[in-house]
């Protein structure tokens, strides 16, 4: 396996400096964007759980499971949604649905409606929170600065963006920023769910705390259901999607410290593939 363009050693296993280099591979070396924001005048909320999720017992090993479903219903809007959702049979029908979806008074305000990049039959689908100001410009999640982090991350590990699927829970950037409140990602839900459903994944990887609550119906925050694997299962799925929740991106560029733990995520994640 190669790592940040070097080989491993001959058993395969990661050399023990490989942390320090990938470390400063992923240093802090571009804003997060053009912008700057004002985060106490815009409190950031926690996306409402859809569904319980169910913990594996003490004793068990086994990953906690969360069953999400297309009746997760928010701003008096999604009940509209699922009914499109549920009627898409492709990814093209679904990018379609969320062009003309007027559901959301939030994508009056954006330019674009981000729907995915890489592969349609990936290793890896990474589900990220709302695009930023360049992905909004040019219609493709993570390719501002968070997402030239979020490749070398993938590289680290072996990975490419032409082997994996890159979305979000909400297609359309939020004014300045912001994140999306929990009615914004309850309308969205269903749509994010029939795009795991439409990709059927052999992994996912949630970035970010809105991701993770969103998709394992969990109240906890990203630094309590990061590290540890879970299943994602649907009604439109015929088995259960092994999920790993990390740190955003974004967040790593604001936070270099979290990185350690962000890498031992990505350890998990290789261990897996």
């Amino acid at each position: 396996m190669s790592l940040l363009g070097e080989e491993a050693g001959p058993s395969g296993r990661l050399h023990p400096f490989d942390l320090l280099r990938w470390y400063l591979d992923v240093g802090v070396d571009e804003c997060i964007g053009e912008l700057a924001i004002d985060r106490y005048s815009v409190p950031p909320p926690v996306p409402r759980p859809v569904a319980a999720a169910v913990p594996a017992s003490p004793s068990s090993s086994s990953p906690r499971r969360a069953v999400v479903g297309r009746e997760a219903d928010g701003a008096g809007a999604s009940g509209t949604a699922t009914q499109i959702a549920a009627a898409c049979t492709s990814l093209t029908e679904l990018h379609r649905a969320l062009e003309a979806f007027e559901g959301l008074p939030l994508k009056q305000a954006a330019t674009s409606t981000v729907f995915a990049d890489g592969s349609a039959q990936p290793r890896l689908m990474c589900i990220g929170e709302a695009p930023g100001h360049e992905e909004d410009r040019q219609g493709v999640p993570f390719i501002g600065a968070s997402g030239k982090l979020l490749d070398r991350m993938l590289k680290s590990i072996g990975l490419d963006r032409s082997e994996v699927y890159i979305t979000n829970v909400v297609p359309w950037r939020p004014p300045a920023n912001r994140k999306p409140t929990q009615d914004e990602v309850a309308v969205c839900l269903p749509f994010v769910i029939r795009h795991i459903e439409l990709v059927d994944p052999p992994l996912l990887l949630l970035l970010g705390g809105a991701a993770a609550s969103a998709l394992l119906a969990r109240s906890e925050g990203i630094n309590r259901l990061r590290g540890q694997w879970f299943e994602v299962g649907s009604p439109g799925l015929q088995r259960p999607v092994p999920t790993l929740a990390t740190f955003h991106p974004a967040y790593l560029l604001r936070t270099p410290e979290a990185k350690r733990e962000a890498w031992r995520d990505l350890l998990l994640l290789s261990k897996k593939l």
